[in-house]
């Protein structure tokens, strides 16, 4: 289990990540990015930023692929303002629990359908 300082540190990189993304990532490119969760490391020195795109198949692509290419600048504004003996080595990872989830509501939205009325 995370440590309480953990989870403050992941909460306010969260922040922090999504405001970055949405000032330098232009979501007529890129789709709209969300940032889903982070998980750091016990040192803090890697953070995986779980993120969601909304957009086009292309848009998600482009917007990964830019997330990707500006990681250092994202790094680098995350560090601004956050102030950390180390700033945690950023790398994104598209979020599929949201996907997931959609499809086993859909599972379920047609058992639903198709069981006989009782």
């Amino acid at each position: 289990m995370p440590s309480h300082r953990q989870l403050r540190v992941r909460e306010l990189l969260k922040r922090q990540i999504g405001e970055a993304i949405r000032r330098e990532i232009p979501s007529d490119q890129a789709g709209i990015i969300t940032v889903n969760d982070v998980a750091v490391a016990g040192d803090l020195r890697l953070a995986t930023v779980y993120i969601s795109i909304l957009g086009s198949a292309e848009q998600q692509r482009t917007g990964i692929g830019l997330l990707r290419r500006n990681r250092t600048r994202l790094q680098g504004l995350v560090a601004k303002a956050v102030i950390l003996k180390y700033t945690p080595q950023l790398r994104f990872v598209i979020d599929e629990s949201v996907a997931r989830g959609n499809k086993v509501l859909e599972i379920i939205a047609e058992l639903e359908r198709n069981s006989p009325a009782t």
